[in-house]
């Protein structure tokens, strides 16, 4: 199986592309700098696996929950590329992507996979790996919710991943065990054979981000309040 996989929901930037049993990796900072260097990453990327785009089966992307300006970068590249090579694509749980980065990386089979979503919240979704396969309580990969940090309520036992805490620390589930994990599109490859399987596959131009915040900007006074919220209290003086 030829497969491309494209991540930028966070703040790195993932790319990877399955030739058969080989693999080509790339990842580096993202954000601001996505949109100039995600194109000629790609394309470096699949000239190394030499690979044209109509040799593949499909373009998988990172669909969200994650930063707004990367979800929308990363499915409007997605679909081109597939317009053009007319082949499908497949849009991914970030989320999912998390979890099963962490089960490669970490070992984990049940956890809650958490993202930073900036404005003091969390995205944050629960996983079960059994007989080869994600789940999750909903059972369709996509029982996501969004909190605040302290909101997010769970055992001591939980095995949180994701990169939630080094945003947040203490005020995210400190009773938890927290492991670092990203939402990588080598993790989006491994999981692709299942959801091609199961016509999880959209013509380019049906895929969309997947946003689960109405709201994406804070007014100036909003944006103050958060940052005194969040700043360490200052002791009364003498």
């Amino acid at each position: 199986m030829n497969l491309l996989a494209l991540d930028t929901s966070t703040d790195m930037l993932s790319i990877a592309v399955q030739r058969g049993d080989a693999l080509w990796q790339h990842s580096g900072p993202g954000a601001a700098q996505t949109s100039t260097h995600l194109i000629p990453a790609i394309q470096a990327l699949m000239a190394e696996a030499g690979l044209q785009f109509t040799d593949l089966q499909a373009i998988a992307f990172g669909r969200g929950p994650g930063s707004f300006t990367g979800l929308r970068t990363a499915c409007s590249i997605a679909q081109g590329l597939a317009f053009a090579a007319q082949i499908p694509v497949l849009p991914m749980d970030t989320l999912l992507a998390v979890a099963e980065q962490a089960r490669v990386q970490h070992g984990c089979t049940e956890l809650v996979a958490v993202l930073d979503a900036r404005m003091n919240e969390v995205y944050h979704g629960r996983y079960h790996f059994r007989d080869g396969r994600w789940s999750s309580p909903g059972d369709a990969g996509g029982d996501f919710g969004l909190c605040a940090p302290e909101a997010l309520q769970l055992p001591a036992e939980t095995v949180v991943a994701g990169n939630a805490q080094a945003a947040y620390g203490e005020r995210l589930a400190p009773q938890a065990r927290h492991v670092a994990a990203l939402p990588t599109a080598t993790a989006m490859l491994r999981l692709a054979p299942a959801l091609l399987a199961a016509g999880g596959a959209l013509a380019a131009g049906e895929a969309l981000p997947l946003y689960i915040r109405d709201k994406v900007a804070q007014t100036t006074a909003e944006r103050e309040a958060a940052r005194q919220a969040a700043a360490p209290a200052t002791p009364p003086s003498a």
